[in-house]
């Protein structure tokens, strides 16, 4: 009798190990279609829900408001002079990758600027970066990062498979100018793919600095904090299962997509930027980052400022700090 009984436990215990496992499994499954996948995102109404959370905790103040609307119309104005131009590339893994070219229309040699977008973003969002380094003199790329804008891939690769995908794009720009001097300048999640970037030791000596706003340090991390905030729960172990998902599905371990690691080795000049009330990706973050940095650095951390709205809130300090800066290391053509 005692025999059948445990024997009983066994299985009623191996039973809801299976089922749990089965659970936990199938949760991974989910948060890396509900946050990585944009196709399932909008069939889940999830992207909406993500761009609403991300619109409501942004600060609106009048200067912020008017400077926004300002810089749009520069964009529509200038683009009415520049013409994009759009080229496509085949990632490692066989995905079309496409990015717009805005380049000065005379054959002097100039320096070239790499636009990176954000989370669920595209390149179009750059533009109003692109302006400013434009005027400066730089010819400029802005890439769609895989699954985003029109760019293909299976899953959004949080900085980390881009990482390696923008390099078909800095082999473009030495194709037209080996010679070329090269920044790299990322927003959010571009932020942070731009530090990855630094980490790679395939990465050209061209790239001569790296502009950083509001990036995070560590997928896993960023995953962590979101995850409850968009849930309300706590982690639970819900991260490391969509990280086990995710290297099923996708071949890709985000525990290696680490920008503070990147930071720690790179020897590239790096400056960070981030508002001081963001709430989407914490201000620690580009603090730690600022802190691992062990090449020439600086640092702008803008009062007032909401997630990627430090450019809106005082673009002449945010313009002025970035030029002072990407002047120090790449020389720009006499305007």
């Amino acid at each position: 009798m005692k025999r059948s009984r445990s024997r009983k436990f066994k299985i009623i215990a191996a039973a809801v190990i299976v089922l749990l496992l089965l659970l936990y499994a199938a949760a991974g499954n989910i948060i890396v279609s509900a946050t990585l996948v944009p196709s399932f995102m909008t069939k889940l109404d999830f992207f909406d829900q993500v761009v609403d959370a991300s619109y409501a905790e942004m600060i609106y103040t009048d200067d912020i408001t008017e400077n926004t609307r300002a810089a749009r119309a520069d964009v529509k104005a200038w683009l009415e002079e520049v013409k994009p131009e759009y080229y496509g590339q085949r990632s490692s893994d066989g995905y079309l990758l496409v990015a717009s070219v805005i380049r000065h229309p005379d054959d002097e040699k100039r320096p070239w600027v790499m636009l990176l977008h954000g989370y669920t973003g595209w390149k179009e969002e750059c533009y109003h970066y692109a302006l400013y380094y434009y005027r400066w003199g730089f010819n400029v790329i802005c890439p769609d990062m895989r699954c985003q804008g029109q760019s293909e891939g299976d899953f959004i690769g949080m900085g980390y498979t881009d990482a390696r995908d923008n390099l078909l794009w800095l082999d473009y720009i030495l194709r037209k100018d080996p010679e070329a001097e090269i920044a790299l300048h990322g927003e959010s999640m571009g932020a942070s793919c731009a530090l990855m970037m630094a980490g790679l030791e395939e990465l050209p000596g061209n790239v001569r600095c790296i502009v950083s706003d509001c990036a995070y340090t560590y997928v896993p991390a960023i995953f962590k904090i979101k995850l409850k905030d968009w849930t309300g729960l706590p982690d639970l172990g819900f991260t490391e299962a969509a990280r086990l998902a995710l290297l099923a599905r996708g071949g890709y371990d985000i525990r290696k997509a680490s920008a503070l690691r990147s930071e720690a080795q790179s020897s590239i000049p790096s400056l960070f930027i981030h508002g001081a009330e963001d709430k989407f990706i914490p201000i620690e973050m580009s603090r730690r980052l600022y802190e691992a940095c062990k090449a020439p650095k600086e640092c702008l951390w803008m009062e007032a400022a909401g997630h990627a709205q430090s450019a809106y809130k005082d673009p002449e300090l945010y313009y002025g700090t970035i030029r002072e800066f990407v002047e120090k290391y790449i020389e720009l053509p006499e305007e």
